[in-house]
């Protein structure tokens, strides 16, 4: 099951800020959540919590389930290259994935809700589908009866998006579209996670 919680308790339990809105909290509460969490030690943990931890949080960073992320895992051992950068670059690929980083939702939360209430279309085309796999060359854009929307009005003025366009999107924030020009590469995405311990995990 996905997490449906506080987001932000994610993040202390991660060590890491994992969305925008977090790293304001994060900063002010940088320890665990709970009654014991200012006495938690992280470096303590052994190497089975340290890889489940990471594996965790690739989880909530992409918001995806347990189940969705052990068919990505599968689906990447397939691949010719590292798994573990396949892995992330499978969830990069993710149409909520790109909606976020593209600057047109405020969070991974946000995006899944948008392509879910049909917003978003690729190539012209609706999906509702927020794992949908964007191949190169497609193009993703907010639906015209969507765009007068207060939420896309504000990302057309560009309040959600990265100081630097990631370098596999061509992103026109105006016209709220972008077009993916290449698969997204492991040293190219900003995702805060070891993906090898995430590879030491699935592999025991």
């Amino acid at each position: 099951m996905r997490y449906t919680g506080p987001k932000v308790r994610l993040s202390r339990r991660a060590g890491v800020p994992l969305t925008r809105k977090a790293v304001r909290y994060f900063e002010q509460r940088p320890y665990p959540p709970g009654e014991h969490g200012r006495k938690t030690n992280r470096r303590s943990t052994g190497d089975y919590g340290m890889r489940l931890m990471e594996k965790q949080k690739l989880r909530w960073y992409y918001d995806v389930s347990e189940r969705q992320l052990r068919r990505y895992w599968d689906l990447a051992v397939r691949k010719p290259g590292a798994s573990g950068a396949e892995l992330v670059t499978l969830l990069e690929s993710r149409l909520a994935s790109l909606v976020l980083r593209a600057g047109l939702a405020p969070s991974i939360y946000a995006a899944r809700q948008y392509i879910s209430h049909g917003h978003i279309s690729v190539d012209g085309r609706k999906v509702d589908i927020p794992s949908y796999l964007v191949k190169p060359g497609q193009v993703v854009a907010v639906r015209e009866r969507s765009k007068r929307m207060q939420p896309f009005v504000a990302a057309a003025e560009g309040v959600h998006a990265d100081e630097r366009t990631a370098p596999y999107l061509v992103v026109d924030l105006a016209e709220l579209r972008f077009t993916l020009t290449g698969r997204p590469e492991r040293e190219q995405i900003a995702v805060p996670v070891d993906e090898q311990l995430v590879v030491e995990f699935y592999s025991r």
